[in-house]
């Protein structure tokens, strides 16, 4: 799933929010809570590490502290979406059955 790019061992604290930002670092910013005044929250640089990123990977602070990435999901794998679309169909042509009957008559 996820592969680890760089170790940086960074010690998270409750109420930030950890990413990185466009330069590669690791960085946190204040999340919106009742103590924080509305506006833009400053980002504050944790750890350095400089990673260069590559499209079509999410990168993100893992549990550890450390810089991961994995494959982003691109497009829907089907399932539950075709499944309710083959019902619907069924329910169309069946309704064209019990009009065409009522013709005849």
């Amino acid at each position: 799933m996820a592969e680890l790019v760089h170790k940086t061992g960074v010690k998270k604290e409750k109420g930030y929010l950890y990413f990185l930002d466009k330069s590669g670092h690791v960085c946190r910013a204040e999340m919106s809570r009742a103590g924080r005044t509305k506006g833009k929250a400053k980002k504050e640089v944790v750890a350095k590490c400089g990673v260069k990123k590559v499209p079509g990977y999410l990168y993100f602070v893992d549990k550890k502290g450390n810089v991961s990435r994995a494959v982003m999901a691109r497009g829907r794998k089907g399932g539950k979406k075709k499944a309710s679309h083959k019902k619907a169909a069924h329910k169309k042509a069946h309704h064209k059955k019990a009009a065409h009957k009522k013709k005849r008559m």
